[in-house]
């Protein structure tokens, strides 16, 4: 995987004709870069240089007993090693290729483009400093950006089996839901049947999966809770798996019949119609170069005119080697999302499309499903819900 994202950087760098991107880094166990992922998928002690140009050079330096891991991944035929020098070679590789700019993973915007930390901000100033040509230093996000977003077929495939195995997992847990269990017991029985599947949770335990029964839910990003699920609850679960690297991340909402009801009471059926045609206005205007606040506001503008609050996030983020993978998402243009509303979709961004309400009385309601930007618009990866699931007690 990593030998193709190597090889789409190339592509990219020539693309927004940038000479070099540089990831540098070190101690990665403890303050990890996330675009290790991409271009390594292994730790490093020492300072580490991992240099990719528009020419296609593949260079690394790194630390002498790093040499043999670095060199078993098969991703840097040009490997060169130190002891106790770093910044005499790594000044005499960036002399040899000469670029006019180096793109460097720092970020305002992108998180997944901001793993080069303060203190080796500095040092690479320092090392830079001491060229004798000089030389512009970027934001690696543009690259990054594209890098992440632009999943491969064999990107695609890994979220696909992801996506299979949390939609068997949800399929069994529509069986065991009824009332009396709690949110907690809930949580336990998936992952148990997490472990059954042979994979991990796409984030931390505590919260995948997330269930929420009933108004007095938190509703999202909390734990699970020895809250007791009644009838005439809406429950509401979060929850995605990572496989082989790659993630899903999927909601579904039930209601539980109270003694003699056969069908939701009009509120809650109502209430998951609504949140229905917002996912359908939006995702009609998904199309490469729509940017992500306007597919945002067309479910957003439906579910305020139809009564509810608007929901207090985004409409969707991309979902790949995380949950949250970083870049151009589809939400309001917030502050808090700084640049990432306005960055139009391409071709191969995976998102999640997640609006919610609350149903007053009932709880939360909401679905979260996934696809893919393709070039005439989308493609569902996962199978959306598009009714009320209805649990009797």
């Amino acid at each position: 995987m990593q030998k193709e994202k190597i090889q789409q950087a190339i592509e990219i760098l020539k693309e927004l004709k940038i000479d070099m991107w540089l990831t540098f880094v070190r101690e990665t166990e403890a303050t990890k870069d996330p675009c290790l992922d991409l271009i390594l998928g292994a730790n490093c002690t020492w300072q580490s240089a991992f240099i990719i140009t528009a020419k296609g050079e593949k260079i690394a330096l790194v630390g002498s007993l790093d040499r043999e891991k670095i060199r078993n991944t098969g991703l840097y035929a040009d490997l060169r090693v130190y002891v106790s020098d770093f910044s005499k070679q790594f000044r005499e590789i960036i002399q040899a290729l000469n670029p006019r700019n180096i793109a460097v993973n720092y970020s305002v915007n992108d998180y997944m483009a901001d793993g080069l930390t303060h203190g080796m901000y500095l040092l690479l100033q320092e090392y830079l400093s001491e060229l004798p040509q000089p030389v512009e230093i970027l934001s690696s996000e543009r690259l990054v950006a594209a890098l992440r977003g632009r999943k491969t077929a064999a990107e695609l495939a890994l979220i696909g089996q992801a996506i299979d195995i949390t939609e068997k997992i949800y399929a069994q847990i529509g069986i065991f839901i009824k009332p009396g269990v709690t949110e907690k017991a809930v949580a336990n029985y998936i992952l148990r049947l997490v472990k059954e599947f042979g994979v991990e949770p796409a984030w931390e335990v505590d919260t995948c999966p997330a269930v929420f029964t009933g108004p007095m839910s938190a509703g999202a990003h909390a734990n699970p809770t020895e809250r007791l699920i009644e009838g005439g609850h809406v429950i509401n679960i979060d929850f995605g798996v990572k496989c082989q690297g790659y993630c899903s991340d999927i909601q579904r909402t039930w209601y539980i019949l109270k003694p003699g009801e056969d069908t939701a009471p009009a509120e809650v059926s109502r209430g998951f119609k609504v949140l229905r045609e917002a996912i359908e206005k939006a995702v009609a205007y998904i199309k490469p170069g729509r940017r992500g606040y306007e597919i945002d506001a067309r479910a957003r503008e439906h579910i305020v005119a139809a009564g509810y609050p608007e929901y207090p996030h985004g409409l969707g983020h991309q979902v790949g080697r995380s949950t949250h993978d970083g870049a151009g998402m589809l939400g309001p243009r917030w502050e808090r999302y700084g640049e990432t509303t306005n960055l139009p979709l391409e071709v191969g961004q995976v998102y999640t499309i997640e609006p919610r309400l609350p149903i007053e009385g009932y709880g939360v309601a909401t679905v979260e499903d996934i696809l893919v930007v393709t070039p005439t618009g989308y493609k569902w990866l996962s199978h959306p819900q598009t009714e009320l699931y209805l649990i009797r007690g």
